[in-house]
């Protein structure tokens, strides 16, 4: 294959990321998005250790190398240690996806203050931390950070108030970070709407809202990893963005 085919189907090749919270779901689809691409493709876990395995088997198999590595995105220490352990695996670090998250449903005369914390702890905090941690061994390669939002942190969903007070406080990290970290890192979010995990008792809802949404149908894993993808690779003006992937729901 000519070098400039090679570079076109795989624009990621010979760069390293690192994903959090990337064992199943969203993040499993963009650490399968990036080794596509050809990055070197090192995830977080926290209790989904045999998920994260037979997600670094399935990078393996595309030609690239992977790490899983065990952490809490609450504690300091465990992301200083598995930065660490991901720089020393591939010598360097490229791109950063703060994907790990919680998410949880609660009445606001409900949400307890241990709630709270938790949600913030890891919706929030994790992020910072990690984009603190990383930011070194980033600007010498004048890399990325895209975090992983949420409609939610655009839309006030009255059932969710932690979680969409955690993730609108990430929108506004995404582009605080965007001007401190300029112009050797660029740093942008994408926010995805509804997306459909497959689980059925969610069905009747899902439906519901995949009627209500412009393009008719709800957001799928692949749709959110394939907008990180086009972050990772888009013009390096752009920065302190926050793209929503949401079939226009928030237009409704």
């Amino acid at each position: 294959m000519p070098p400039s085919s090679a570079k076109t189907s795989r624009p990621l090749h010979g760069k390293s990321v690192l994903i959090t919270g990337a064992a199943r779901r969203i993040g499993r689809a963009c650490a399968l998005a990036f080794a596509e691409a050809g990055a070197d493709v090192a995830i977080t876990y926290l209790n989904s250790r045999p998920e994260a395995q037979k997600t670094i088997h399935e990078i393996e198999k595309l030609g690239v190398h992977a790490l899983a590595v065990r952490c809490d995105v609450r504690d300091e220490k465990s992301i200083q240690e598995a930065v660490k352990e991901v720089v020393g695996e591939f010598k360097r670090l490229d791109i950063l996806v703060n994907n790990a998250a919680f998410y949880e449903t609660a009445a606001i005369e409900d949400i307890t203050i241990a709630q709270w914390d938790n949600m913030f702890d890891t919706n929030t905090r994790g992020p910072f931390l990690f984009s603190r941690t990383c930011a070194p061994e980033l600007r010498k390669r004048r890399g990325r950070i895209i975090n992983i939002g949420s409609l939610g942190g655009l839309r006030p969903w009255i059932s969710h108030a932690h979680y969409c007070q955690s993730k609108a406080a990430l929108h506004m990290q995404t582009q605080v970070l965007a001007k401190v970290f300029a112009p050797e890192i660029i740093v942008n979010c994408v926010s995805p709407g509804l997306i459909d995990s497959g689980e059925e008792k969610t069905n009747g809802f899902m439906k519901k809202m995949a009627a209500k949404t412009p393009m008719r149908r709800n957001g799928t894993a692949a749709d959110v990893a394939a907008a990180v993808l086009m972050m990772a690779t888009a013009p390096d003006f752009i920065t302190g963005q926050i793209l929503a992937v949401d079939g226009g729901l928030e237009l409704v």
